[in-house]
């Protein structure tokens, strides 16, 4: 389940359709918010989602955690059915304490420099505090060369952000291909965990996959 807004402005963000309504990002092209964005009541949302009949839930965005008191009573209605939800979040909201009772697991991914955000905007020391100390929460880096990595763990030194995934980045399998193979001696060489953008590798930048 994918949401729209951001409070963040990647400028290699995979979905700008969520958020970039001006034309900020790399590629320089401004989504239409009223094309984009389908409001809909929330039970109509697990309606959809109960008859995928999957055992996961995923929601990402955007960033979700701007809009977790409207997720809440979703989050919840998936917990008394018996799914597992996990939330994709980039690691500046805090999760609220109802949220995290519903027994959902974070997947954070902080952002680095290459993002183009300023620091202070993109790392927010209490809501990475926040959601280290949820069990079961990863934190997922996106990085492209050995220098990310120096800045990932000058990031895990400081805010405790561990485990560890590194993820290459990229759009087309080509691209994550190039820098899964540069990043993947030296991140085992550090004990953390490397992963792929599986999506990209089968569908390439395709939408609704």
């Amino acid at each position: 389940m994918r949401l729209g807004g951001c409070n963040l402005s990647c400028r290699w963000c995979d979905t700008p359709y969520t958020w970039d309504w001006t034309g900020i990002g790399d590629s320089g092209q401004a989504y239409r918010a009223s094309e984009e964005l389908h409001p809909m009541p929330w039970r109509e949302v697990w309606r959809q989602l109960r008859d995928y009949d999957v055992p996961l839930i995923v929601v990402s965005g955007g960033e979700p955690l701007s809009q977790q008191r409207r997720l809440l009573p979703l989050l919840r209605a998936a917990a008394e059915d018996g799914r597992r939800v996990e939330i994709e979040t980039n690691g500046t909201v805090a999760p609220l304490p109802e949220i995290v009772a519903t027994g959902v697991r974070f997947n954070v991914s902080p952002k680095l420099a290459h993002s183009g955000d300023p620091e202070e905007r993109r790392l927010v020391p209490a809501s990475l505090a926040a959601l280290a100390a949820v069990p079961g929460t990863a934190f997922k880096f996106v990085c492209r060369c050995d220098d990310d990595l120096d800045e990932v763990a000058d990031v895990v030194a400081r805010y405790g952000t561990t485990p560890v995934w590194i993820m290459p980045e990229g759009q087309t399998p080509d691209v994550v291909q190039r820098h899964l193979s540069a990043l993947g001696d030296a991140v085992v060489e550090r004990g953390w965990n490397l992963t792929t953008r599986m999506h990209v590798a089968v569908w390439g930048d395709k939408r609704g996959v």
